[in-house]
């Protein structure tokens, strides 16, 4: 069974997880955000709000921002905060989320041919599922699952694209076997309306691999299945669980 740490409900008041896969990783938890620190550039895939695409990455952060935040302009305020926080703006992807950031769920494998991190902040407040008619939204929302993915190996482009396909089938799979539905028509929930997604690969020949498919049927994309179902999971059910307390104390 895959192992999965929420890091930051730790006693002690830790505020820094360090990678046992890819070294030098460094994930902290800082003021209003999670920063997730590369040792060196990485090549990098997402639909981050800031900074998304295919590009070089060397930092990703994960904003808490309040459900009533105003979601006009994303881009300058993800570029504001960068600047207070004192993160050069290149080389950044900008996720948020309104889910806290203590119910950040982390789980981590090496192959033997990669080394693979998974970061998931998840909540279901806006479930929805893909492949039916339902409301659109008009404009940018916060994200409601966001899942960040290291890779410590050397991927061909079409392998990162496979990678995020497993993630993405994997969150659907999480959604599922917690019987997680779209409120507006009852059905099984295969994300939420705002889900976002951060693929960085290292390039490290080290493991002396090239991966060039990372679907289900592959030790890569296995893995990358495995750690994201289980992160899904595990947030959501932290989040689940603090709800569910302050349901029995009235709050």
């Amino acid at each position: 069974m895959t192992e999965v740490k929420i890091p930051f409900e730790l006693a002690g008041g830790v505020r820094a997880y360090h990678s046992k896969v890819w070294p030098g990783l460094v994930l902290e938890w800082k003021q209003e955000h999670l920063l997730l620190e590369f040792p060196a550039e990485a090549d990098c895939i997402s639909s981050a709000v800031y900074g998304g695409g295919m590009g070089r990455l060397k930092r990703a952060v994960n904003q808490y921002v309040s459900r009533d935040y105003e979601c006009s302009n994303p881009v300058r305020d993800m570029e504001n905060k960068l600047a207070e926080w004192g993160y050069p703006a290149e080389g950044c992807a900008g996720l948020m989320t309104a889910v806290p950031l203590e119910h950040a769920a982390v789980a981590e494998e090496d192959t033997g041919s990669a080394g693979i991190f998974c970061c998931v902040t998840a909540a279901a407040g806006n479930a929805a599922r893909a492949g039916v008619e339902r409301s659109v939204l008009k404009a940018y929302r916060l994200g409601t699952i966001n899942i960040m993915l290291g890779i410590d190996g050397l991927l061909t482009p079409a392998a990162m694209v496979n990678a995020v396909m497993t993630a993405a089938e994997a969150k659907a799979a999480a959604l599922a076997d917690l019987g997680i539905t779209d409120p507006e028509n009852g059905l099984i929930a295969t994300g939420t309306t705002t889900d976002a997604v951060v693929l960085a690969v290292s390039g490290s020949r080290r493991y002396g691999a090239e991966h060039v498919y990372a679907g289900t049927a592959t030790e890569l994309g296995g893995a990358v299945g495995r750690l994201v179902y289980a992160a899904v999971t595990a947030s959501l059910q932290s989040v689940k669980a603090v709800q569910e307390q302050a349901r029995k104390n009235g709050e």
